[in-house]
């Protein structure tokens, strides 16, 4: 088993920066990828960046592509997402996710353990 706390969340203007980390406890979280994924109202919930064990893999969603970036310190089993120039679109809960694969992952079905969330708001 595998528990995820997302931190970092709040309010932030258009074109400003935000932070999320997702602490790890359990059995050893540096065995997983993991992901960020987001989820606003009335909508699905969608994958926004992925990362895989050793975090020399990355994947992004296009509408976070060269905005969003995903790392993890493995040593403090912490994953983390610099979120710049922040768009009112990015509204959302933000939940981060371990999977059981090695690899980056892109499907929700493929992650086992899942955080609490995090809201994200952005003010135009």
């Amino acid at each position: 088993q595998v528990q995820l706390v997302e931190s970092g969340g709040g309010l932030v203007q258009a074109g400003g920066s935000l932070r999320l980390s997702c602490a790890a406890s359990g059995r050893t979280s540096r065995q997983y990828a993991m992901g960020w994924f987001r989820q606003a109202p009335g909508k699905e919930r969608e994958l926004v960046a992925a990362i895989n064990r050793n975090g020399g893999s990355t994947y992004y969603a296009d509408s976070v592509k060269g905005r969003f970036t995903v790392s993890r310190d493995n040593a403090k089993n912490t994953m983390y997402l610099q979120m710049n120039s922040a768009k009112p679109e990015d509204t959302a809960v933000y939940y981060c996710a371990a999977s059981q694969f090695l690899g980056v992952r892109l499907v929700v079905g493929e992650y086992a353990y899942w955080g609490q969330g995090t809201q994200v708001t952005v003010s135009s």
